[in-house]
């Protein structure tokens, strides 16, 4: 748009920074539009919006309407550039878009009449934005239109930002909550510093919201059936980290709190905030009175006020679970408390497992970081029992983003009717061993038959623009010039220190093509701050996390599998004919079959396939892989069977082998790093050169006496000096032994070498190892190659 201004960050030092927290000035509120999707906001005269093309190229389509629903163009400074033509269509296009087209309509919107603005486009770059005023109150429709991406397009729909500079000052407006997530039964304030008590039935939803962030919320709940009968039994915490064996339960499995009888009171279906406290006691009279401040409001007082008609006992302190309050235990075995890791609209949301009195409180606490130094509100909505929540974790790809919530990919369909075992990864809910199998039965079909995993969580990002091979050259350790079209890449990505921000996979699928596969969402964004420091304007970095799923195919059988279901143009090879680290483009059945792509790359040490499609096509091709290979005695395969065959291959993860103080040849990936044959400049360069000629540091594997395993973090000794630290460790089924990879001194490397591996608190007790050469199973890698 003409007229766009140019934001000028203030770079003055703070004396706290919070990158972790939305920047944004007081009074400013931020709205994410995910690609593909819409959102409507209110808007107030004066209101001053601004658009951001977060990741550039895309479009964004934004409606006008008055406060009684008439399209009302004139309401923004902006000149309406089309018919609506194009935003009707995009809204009937899908079951979700129409549903919100139909809540439009019902709203009494007139969709017939639309006019609309557009901004952005095909040629945007990242971070570029429009900015314009509202003239007068109303609401906004805003689309990020894109329809499904196919798996040989680049073109994935994504995310807009709107932020809002209100015109009315902070302290008159209301905090904004999250909408809620179904019309409520109850929704009501709990203000500050005091506690409310409320009633709800076996099957309904309990929402505690953080209004404004930092703010703690102790909950306690005692079954309607014992205070009728005069037993008084409440939500008991000892017992419930018995029971759970977790600090405090967490959506998933292990989810649930309980009575000091056993019996299960609530569920715990979503978290956004992911710490909490299960230690402490609701804040009480002494506490404040040890403090130096006698007759300070607490929570156990509260308490006790917001439960007096009901026949429970009043007590000097309570027990309870205490959301958003942050708390720990340190190694010098000292409860210690900080600043709530809580964000203004973080919630948990609880399911009642029986009729229940339930009592929250706003936590009063002013003298301490308990509540941020400055107790706020909190607010609570109950849900009708005949609702569906999906249990979900809060996921933020960058610190300062809004919480996600669990995906679940496109093959959930399939892998829950073969399991309950979940784990969150990545934002994402994975499969982490299957029902009637187990871990060791899959690592069995892996290495003897063939697998079948789920792997969506991995990142995907586009690369297209006549400048994508240079950006790819700078920003990746490999020489990405010599890659052909429909060849695959192992390499690091690394700051200019020569440390890894990630390791994946690069596809190229043209000249000015390129697919990245890696496991962090930094890694995009990554790549757009270096195409702006380099100078690159004809690249685009964009995420088609969303709109790529992709499950591995892995063991000596998958290619005789594979080729009963894949067809492959005669331009592309065929199952038979592709080598290792290429990718075809092809189909389901036949040339009218689904569209896939097919590399033979893996995680498993064994020969091996991915097969990536559309999260829409996703249960269709489960079905047609799983089809052919249970017969020949396919199984699917969890995570936890992975790490064992990843740990034999002595293949890498993030986070355990490697981090952001690791270099590649610490993190046993030196070969990703072709110092001599790549002589162009890359990012780390030249601190990689002088890290190889002064090593301080070398993964090596080891092999341990006895049968206790290892564990990561374990320290690894000679004598008394700690010499390394163990990054991963299994019992090797085929090897029957207990292995380990370990981050060791350069001096202790030798094989042969003989450590200790300590256990407890390192030196009361240790476990016999020797240094070996890693990969443990098949180190010239013929089997992958076969």
């Amino acid at each position: 748009m003409d007229g766009a201004e140019t934001i000028i960050a203030d770079t003055s030092r703070e004396r706290a920074l919070w990158p972790g927290w939305s920047t944004l000035p007081t009074g400013t509120e931020r709205y994410r539009i995910p690609g593909g999707g819409a959102i409507t906001v209110a808007v107030e005269a004066g209101d001053h919006l601004s658009l951001i093309d977060v990741e550039g190229g895309q479009n964004c389509e934004l409606v006008a309407f008055s406060r009684n629903w008439e399209p009302a163009p004139e309401l923004l400074e902006i000149k309406a550039t089309s018919d609506g033509s194009g935003i009707r269509q995009w809204l009937s296009a899908t079951d979700h878009n129409g549903a919100l087209a139909t809540r439009l309509s019902g709203l009494g919107a007139k969709l017939e009449n639309l006019r609309s603005a557009s901004f952005f486009g095909p040629d945007g770059q990242a971070g570029e934005r429009a900015v314009f005023d509202a003239a007068e109150d109303g609401v906004l429709v805003l689309v990020a239109p894109g329809a499904p991406m196919r798996v040989d397009a680049q073109n994935p729909p994504t995310e807009i930002e709107l932020q809002i500079v209100r015109a009315r000052p902070f302290e008159e407006r209301d905090p904004v909550l999250p909408d809620p997530l179904t019309t409520p039964r109850l929704d009501f304030r709990i203000d500050r510093a005091s506690a409310t008590s409320y009633e709800v039935k076996a099957g309904e939803f309990i929402q505690i919201i953080d209004v404004q962030g930092q703010q703690c919320s102790d909950f306690q709940a005692f079954t309607v059936a014992g205070l009728d009968k005069g037993i008084e039994r409440c939500l008991d915490i000892t017992t419930t980290r018995t029971l759970m064996a977790q600090g405090y339960p967490g959506p998933g499995l292990f989810a649930k709190y309980y009575d000091q009888d056993m019996q299960p009171l609530v569920e715990i279906i979503q978290d956004n905030c992911q710490r909490h406290d299960a230690f402490g006691l609701a804040c009480t009279a002494k506490y404040y009175e040890d403090m130096g401040y006698p007759g300070h409001v607490n929570c156990s007082d509260n308490f006790n006020f917001a439960l007096k008609d009901y026949p429970v006992t009043p007590r000097r302190g309570w027990m309870a679970m205490n959301f958003f309050y942050n708390t720990a235990i340190d190694d010098a075995n000292q409860f210690y408390l900080d600043e709530p890791w809580s964000r203004p609209g973080d919630y948990v949301l609880l399911k009642a497992l029986t009729d229940m009195v339930c009592v929250s409180s706003a936590c009063p606490c002013d003298v301490d970081a308990a509540n941020g130094w400055n107790p706020t509100d909190i607010h609570v909505r109950t849900y009708s029992p005949n609702e569906s929540f999906r249990s979900s974790i809060g996921y933020r790809k960058r610190p300062d983003a809004d919480a996600a919530m669990t995906t679940e990919t496109g093959f959930h369909t399939r892998t829950s009717a073969l399991t309950r075992d979940y784990v969150e990864y990545n934002g994402f809910w994975m499969p982490n061993t299957y029902t009637n199998h187990g871990a060791i039965a899959e690592y069995w079909a892996c290495r003897e038959k063939c697998i079948i995993m789920d792997l969506s969580a991995l990142r995907k990002f586009e690369i297209v623009g006549t400048d994508a091979e240079a950006l790819m050259q700078h920003c990746l350790t490999r020489n990405v010039r010599r890659m052909a079209d429909g060849h695959v890449v192992y390499t690091a990505m690394c700051y200019d220190t020569g440390t890894m921000i990630d390791d994946g996979t690069l596809f190229r699928l043209g000249p000015d093509n390129f697919r990245w596969i890696g496991g962090s969402d930094y890694g995009g964004e990554w790549m757009r701050d270096k195409a702006r420091e380099l100078g690159l304007k004809n690249v685009r970095v964009r995420s088609s996390t969303d709109q790529l799923h992709n499950v591995a195919v892995q063991g000596p059988l998958s290619r005789d599998i594979l080729k009963q279901v894949v067809w492959t143009p005669p331009k592309q090879p065929s199952m038979d004919e592709m080598d290792w680290f290429r990718f075809a483009i092809g189909r389901i059945g036949d040339f009218d079959g689904i569209p896939i792509i097919v590399s033979r790359t893996g995680y498993s040490g064994e020969l091996g396939y991915e097969v990536f499609c559309h999260p829409g096509d996703a249960a269709a091709v489960w079905d047609a892989i799983w089809a052919v290979g249970e017969p020949l005695g396919m199984l699917p395969l969890g995570l936890e069977a992975l790490d064992m065959l990843r740990i034999e291959s002595g293949l890498i993860f993030a986070g355990y082998e490697f981090d952001d103080q690791t270099d590649p040849f610490e993190a046993g990936i030196g070969f990703t790093v072709p110092l001599k044959s790549k002589q162009e400049d890359f990012c780390g360069r030249e601190a990689l050169i002088r890290r190889k000629e002064s090593p301080q540091r070398k993964l090596v594997g080891l092999e341990l006496v006895g049968d206790e395993p290892a564990a990561n973090g374990d320290c690894v000794h000679v004598g008394r000096h700690q010499v390394g630290t163990v990054t991963s460790a299994t019992r090797s089924p085929v090897l029957k032994k207990n292995i380990a990879l370990c981050r060791m001194a350069i001096e202790h490397t030798e094989p042969g070498t003989e450590v200790e591996i300590g256990k407890l608190d390192g030196h009361s007790k240790r476990l016999p190892a020797t240094v070996v050469p890693f990969p443990f199973y098949d180190p010239e890698k013929t089997r992958p190659r076969s």
